[in-house]
């Protein structure tokens, strides 16, 4: 494998570039199409597209929650107060200790002693006016603590919820969108909208809006205090907003573009791994070593240097916002020294005003600082947005049939379901203009077993999609017992055909849960039974805790055989009356294979099945044999038949040619 370059690495697999990930060698991984792919816990970037509408609809999100905000708003308030009220409280603090300064300029002093004068105000007095001023301190600050606590209390159950909510939203919209949207969108691109997207979005509700807003109360408060102070500070200290500004907004934009490009590296880097040490066995059958650290060595290269360029100008930032706020400091303290000397103005309040320049300018470098947050959020929550947009399968018509559970011995709760299937002259194309089968016509009786044989993409899986609705087709019709499938109810219709896939899949959970999935209500002795039907009972009984072993990792700890019986085993279990098998047992070994042949044998049973299979020997007992190419069946007829016809089928049986 030659080494790729650093250009076509990061495209293929930073967390922005949708292309799908491939395994070493540009082989598939072994997730297999939809399988995961990209990076974990790389943020999102970049920003939204339409800003307005994403934000009407998060806001519609948070909106149920208005009460709360609003609570958290006045908390908001109540915390700024007692943070510049406590700053303010200072300047009474310094004028009491300060024996020039007239008591009548200490608002507590006229407040709880408003006898008090310069002639009468003795060390005593002082002290004990100081004890009060420390005891109203200690009770502000306390106030400021409790209101910081439930304002982050209550702030934090607003994001919780509305991002649970979001998360239920688009669960719940992936539930109802088409097999077609899957197909074309990989596991990673969707796993990305519950983790990386939606922790923005919580990010932002929880830190970033709650500091904005915080912020502008702050800001506005502490002005409204500096005003009160003195006002010719207050216009010196006003000067150097719009050069906090534009410094902030100059180092945000810097570092925003650097931490884009840091996480977009960061991505490549978590994806190449993840794919290298879950493609570790193809690596090392193709001694592909060198190269994967080559590739790796390069990818890590990259990171770093846009990690300094990041860290650099994210350091950088508070460094010199916080030089400036020293130099504003340093102004405003010299001409409030001027003033203390030449224009009566007392020290408590040089040092009240000191501290409010020094808090006037954090929520302004806060508020710069904030905004590629909010940016990243919002591109997020399109994201997430643009899923939940997506049109769901296709509603139901409004007369739509009801079908008995495939169990069902009467027809009492809807049409009972034999099996007689009918595709009369169907065609169809995933794409406009590209079908991919043409005017197929075929009949199965109940109880009867139809195979497909051809080469790949012949169009031979795409039959048994059409006939679980998975799509649509676009010509001529399906029927089941004489009824067009579009007739039915979908659930209804899904729930009376079992598949049994190459590509197994088993959830994490037991072995008689995972049986149990083909249907839920089954009880315990229904599962041991659906086991022995699909010939996995003794393979099951020899585990370590029998039907109550753990599976993790999708059966990680069973053979491809066991699975697939695992796999039979459920389709048994669900009773219906329509099966298909398609290529169930490409992919074990002979001895597993008849096993598994066994245990299929006994499930189509009085069922109508569709069996896809490469190996032609499993096909020989079908009552029909459909030979299909390029998306139409050029022969059919029984084993038997077909051999004497001498056309693909026997070529393809004789071994004088091979599917492609």
């Amino acid at each position: 494998m030659a080494k790729r370059s650093l250009e076509e690495l990061q495209k293929r697999y930073s967390s922005a570039s949708t292309v799908k990930s491939d395994g070493p060698g540009g082989m598939r991984g072994p997730g297999g199409p939809g399988g995961p792919r990209g990076p974990r816990g790389a943020r999102p970037t970049g920003k939204p597209k339409n800003s307005k509408a994403t934000v009407r609809r998060l806001i519609s999100y948070i909106a149920v929650y208005r009460m709360r905000i609003l609570v958290v708003l006045v908390f908001m308030l109540l915390n700024t107060l007692c943070s510049v009220a406590g700053s303010y409280l200072l300047r009474d603090v310094i004028n009491v200790v300060d024996l020039s300064v007239s008591p009548e300029k200490s608002v507590l002093v006229r407040l709880f002693m408003p006898d008090a004068t310069a002639d009468n105000f003795d060390t005593t007095r002082r002290v004990a006016c100081l004890g009060i001023i420390v005891l109203v301190l200690a009770a502000i600050y306390l106030v400021g603590v409790v209101t910081n606590y439930l304002q982050g209390r209550l702030m934090l159950t607003v994001s919780q919820n509305t991002t649970e909510k979001l998360r239920n939203d688009l669960f719940n919209r992936l539930q109802k969108l088409p097999v077609r949207y899957f197909d074309n969108n990989t596991t990673g691109e969707l796993m990305s909208r519950f983790t990386n997207d939606i922790d923005t979005i919580d990010t932002m509700i929880n830190s970033t809006v709650t500091s904005l807003i915080s912020g502008a109360i702050t800001l506005v408060g502490t002005l409204v205090m500096m005003l009160f102070t003195n006002v010719w500070l207050t216009m010196i200290t006003v000067v150097f907003v719009p050069l906090f500004s534009l410094t902030g907004s100059f180092i945000a934009k810097k570092s925003s573009r650097y931490y884009s490009a840091q996480q977009a590296a960061l991505g490549a880097v978590n994806g190449y791994i993840e794919e290298t040490v879950t493609g570790s066995k193809v690596v090392k059958v193709f001694n592909h070593e060198a190269t994967c650290e080559e590739e790796f060595d390069s990818l890590n290269d990259d990171m770093r240097d846009k990690q300094i360029k990041a860290q650099f100008y994210g350091g950088v930032m508070g460094p010199i916002m916080n030089n400036m706020s020293n130099i504003a400091y340093g102004i405003t303290a010299g001409v409030g020294g001027l003033l203390c000397l030449f224009a009566g103005f007392d020290v408590g309040g040089l040092a009240v005003f000191c501290n409010y320049s020094r808090q006037f300018s954090f929520p302004i470098n806060n508020i710069s600082m904030q905004m590629s947050t909010i940016f990243s959020a919002l591109a997020g929550a399109e994201r997430v947005f643009t899923v939940m947009d997506q049109e769901p399968e296709a509603a139901d018509l409004p007369d739509a049939l009801p079908m008995a559970p495939a169990d069902a011995q009467t027809d009492t709760e809807g049409k009972s379901i034999r099996g007689d299937v009918v595709l009369d002259n169907v065609s169809f194309g995933y794409l406009p203009g590209q079908p991919v089968l043409k005017h197929i016509s075929l009949y199965a009786h109940a109880g009867q077993k139809i195979a497909f044989v051809g080469s790949t993409g012949a169009g031979k899986t795409t039959i048994t999609n059409l006939l679980n609705r998975f799509y649509d087709i676009d010509e001529g019709v399906i029927t089941i017992d004489g009824v067009d499938i579009r007739c039915y109810k979908r659930d209804d219709l899904r729930s009376h055909i079992a598949m049994v896939l190459q590509d197994t899949h088993l959830f994490t959970g037991t072995i008689m849960e995972n049986i149990r999935y083909g249907r839920l209500d089954a009880t315990d002795e229904e599962v041991i039974q659906a086991a022995k039907t699909a010939s996995a009972h003794s393979f099951i009984m020899r585990l370590s805790d029998g039907y109550q072993t753990m599976l993790e990792g999708d059966g990680a700890n069973l053979s491809q055989g066991q699975r697939q019986l695992l796999n039979i085993a459920r389709a048994a279990l669900s009773k219906a009356p329509i099966l298909v098998l398609d290529e169930a047992t490409s992919s074990v070994d002979t001895r597993t294979e008849r096993h598994i042949e066994h245990g299929m044998d006994r499930l189509m049973k009085n069922r109508t099945t569709f069996v896809i299979a490469h190996r032609l020997s499993t096909v020989r007992n079908a009552n029909a044999i459909m030979v299909l190419e390029h998306g139409e069946i050029i022969e059919r007829g029984n084993h038997e038949q077909l051999l004497a016809m001498g056309g693909r089928y026997y070529e393809l049986y004789t071994g004088k040619k091979e599917l492609d």
